[in-house]
């Protein structure tokens, strides 16, 4: 049970072309959004499509995958554990981010 603690799957769309980074020990970084719709019908009957972002974060291989094989639109699958981070900007404020880093990849056909 202890791998269910912190576990993530999602199907979404990449919301733009990947940015891939590679780091001064050779190390490649690949971070991209995904979007998930859910539809559901609201009081009135009306259709509504409810969209989330989320960041994704892929490192080494996993990475190499994205930055050949990955681009805007494309629909794919992750498995992975929610992060959380923060940082500062140039002008000192302090700013939170929750990220996916990505443990697994699946590219789903178009």
């Amino acid at each position: 049970m202890n791998a269910l603690r912190n576990k993530v799957q999602l199907i979404g769309n990449l919301g733009q072309d990947p940015e891939v980074v590679t780091l001064d020990g050779g190390k490649k970084l690949a971070k991209f959004t995904i979007a998930t719709n859910e539809t559901y019908k609201n009081a009135q009957g009306e259709k509504v499509t409810d969209t989330q972002w989320h960041n994704i974060v892929a490192w080494g291989k996993t990475a190499d995958i994205v930055e050949s094989y990955l681009s805007k639109g494309n629909e794919v699958a992750i498995e992975g554990k929610l992060t959380h981070r923060a940082y500062e900007t140039k002008e000192g404020e302090k700013r939170y981010i929750t990220e996916i880093r990505c443990n697994e990849l699946l590219m789903l056909a178009k």
